[in-house]
């Protein structure tokens, strides 16, 4: 009877440990899926890496390669509350309030205009200049046409009245001629 209750609490103890082994293995790969880090591809020329900590704490950062006013944005969800921060091009850093569940999908201007962060004003000044001579071009070559083709008209327009002229100046010397020649005519011939 003894050897029958050491069998069975040596076997229950076995039971014991195996379970806790198997618990302790499950913690450990919790722990080691924790600490995964995964990178992706992101729209806008930015890239994205996820990480889990320990405690569950999910931090997913994008960072963008080339954006003048936005240079990352870090979304931490802690117990289902999700809260982003974004990162200027200079190192300001600003909470994003409005369109946080777009912030690893939307372009970096949208999310520097959601935090609040005014577009350079010279890159808008070097836009209207480039607009700016290129209709100065665009009109000068159109006036430059204007003026050829009035030119060109006006040309045209005096070669006509030369020639007008000249045939009305030509038929009034001739009659100028005759009327001369037959008054001779008449003096010479009374």
């Amino acid at each position: 009877m003894i050897k029958k209750f050491l069998v069975a609490l040596t076997i229950a103890a076995l039971a014991a440990l195996a379970g806790a082994c198997s618990s302790s293995e499950s913690n450990v790969n919790a722990n080691a899926n924790a600490g995964e880090t995964a990178t992706t591809t992101g729209p806008d020329n930015s890239e994205i890496t996820t990480t889990t900590d320990a405690n569950g704490v999910k931090t997913e950062t994008r960072t963008f390669r080339n954006n003048p006013r936005v240079s990352k944005v870090v979304v931490t969800t802690r117990n289902g509350t999700r809260t982003v921060k974004v990162y200027s091009a200079s190192g300001e850093e600003r909470e994003l309030k409005s369109d946080t569940e777009k912030a690893l999908e939307a372009t970096g201007d949208a999310i520097a205009d959601a935090a609040g962060w005014v577009k350079d004003k010279t890159l808008d000044v070097a836009d209207a200049t480039k607009e700016g001579a290129k209709t100065v071009a665009d009109k000068t070559v159109d006036a430059s046409k204007t003026v050829a083709d009035k030119t060109t008209s006006g040309a045209k327009t005096v070669a006509n009245k030369t020639v007008d002229t000249s045939k009305t100046v030509a038929d009034k010397t001739k009659a100028g001629v005759k009327k001369t020649g037959s008054k001779i005519k008449k003096v010479i011939n009374p």
